[in-house]
């Protein structure tokens, strides 16, 4: 039916409300006339027609129709099938993994089964939001994809799923970083340092990782400077040690003037507080 280079953004829900009214005032394309036969066949084939053409209302009102006609029937496979189809032509995206997931666990056997569970995590990934938003859609996308793949070992879909997925990865990675850089612009350098080092943690190959480092290194810093001068000996070393981390691993950073900056005022502040606090207290 479908590959992943063949899918398109959908229609939004939005404009619903608007296609109805058109197909509703003018019988488009013999809507009605679809409607009105009792010829199951004949109404099939033009509501895969309607899908083809993107008439996706008229496609969804004729196939929910013919499911009522065709319950219990070797016709009803076929109309399961499209029905899934057409709600994802209209942009529904959960209805549409529903019902395809629906399909393929009532027709394992059925030529089409691959292809409905490759497009129920199609639509996971279609629900995917943006960096900034909750990214538990994308979790399920990546978990279903990976389960496709895992599947259906020498499917011809399978580059597409590996690299819907390395898009999803990516998405994460940037959500990881963004969540934790967040801490260091709102000046919450302790909780910066902590999300950072996670999202190393989570993503060590990470696209951001020079800058996460930089970060972890600002965020040592900047937490050592707001301390208590009882915590600052401890703190500025902190920050020292995370300056040679950084600089062993990016030489020639573009954060590196910076950082060496930090590390001067770091080893000046530690060699003062060394000075001028008592040696039963180091």
């Amino acid at each position: 039916m479908v590959n992943a280079t063949k899918y398109r953004a959908g229609h939004g829900l939005a404009g619903l409300a608007l296609v109805a009214l058109v197909w509703g005032a003018s019988g488009c394309n013999g809507y009605n006339e679809v409607l009105k036969s009792t010829d199951p066949e004949y109404k099939l084939e033009r509501a895969i027609g309607f899908i083809d053409s993107s008439q996706c209302y008229g496609a969804l009102m004729v196939l929910e129709d013919l499911m009522n006609l065709t319950r219990g029937t070797s016709q009803g496979r076929e109309v399961q099938y499209h029905h899934a189809r057409a709600q994802y032509c209209l942009g529904d995206y959960y209805l549409a993994r529903y019902y395809f997931k629906q399909f393929a666990r009532t027709y394992p056997d059925d030529v089409r089964s691959e292809q409905a569970q490759f497009d129920a995590a199609m639509c996971s990934y279609r629900l995917s939001p943006g960096p900034s938003l909750d990214q538990t859609e994308t979790r399920t996308a990546i978990e279903e994809l990976q389960l496709f793949m895992d599947t259906y070992p020498g499917s011809p879909l399978r580059d597409s799923c590996q690299t819907l997925v390395d898009n999803l990865r990516e998405k994460l990675e940037r959500k990881s970083f963004e969540t934790a850089a967040h801490y260091h612009q709102i000046e919450q350098y302790k909780s910066a340092t902590i999300a950072l080092r996670q999202a190393l943690k989570d993503f060590p190959d990470s696209p951001y990782r020079e800058e996460i480092q930089w970060l972890i290194l600002d965020s040592h810093f900047q937490y050592a400077q707001q301390s208590t001068e009882r915590r600052k000996l401890e703190r500025y070393n902190e920050a020292i040690e995370a300056f040679l981390s950084f600089v062993a691993r990016y030489p020639d950073s573009r954060y590196s003037d910076r950082a060496q900056r930090i590390h001067e005022v770091c080893v000046s502040e530690v060699v003062r507080l060394k000075e001028t606090t008592p040696a039963e207290s180091l």
